[in-house]
């Protein structure tokens, strides 16, 4: 099992970059396919992107590619997301989770068996 903490959250202004970052507090994150997630204020969580076990490949729906990047440190145990050129529309909490079962993605909500707490990211325009 494993426990995850998501940082780096914010406020920042519109066009401006963060870098989340996500922790496992007990557990080694190598063993699982890493996703992130987010939710806005009065809407479902939504889907922002899964990186494989190696970091070798990263997937992004459409409406996430260009502006979020997926990145891993498994010596470090970490995962990150760089969000660049930040819209107010991106202002939600954003979550990792963790899917012990696949190897290079997991694309669904239901994939994944463990979440962070989550980080919130607030952009003002």
């Amino acid at each position: 099992q494993v426990q995850l903490v998501e940082s780096g959250g914010g406020l920042v202004q519109a066009g401006e970059s963060l870098r989340l970052s996500c922790a496992a507090s007990r557990g080694t994150l190598s063993m699982y396919v890493m996703g992130w997630f987010r939710r806005a204020p009065g809407k479902e969580r939504e889907f922002v992107g899964c990186i494989s076990r190696s970091g070798g490949n990263t997937y992004y729906p459409d409406s996430m590619k260009g502006r979020f990047t997926i990145s891993r440190d498994n010596a470090k145990n970490l995962v990150f997301l760089q969000m660049n050129s930040l819209k107010p529309e991106d202002t939600a909490a954003y979550y990792c989770a963790a899917d012990q079962d696949r190897i290079v993605s997991a694309r669904v909500i239901t994939d994944y068996d463990y979440w962070g707490q989550g980080t919130q990211v607030t952009v003002s325009s």
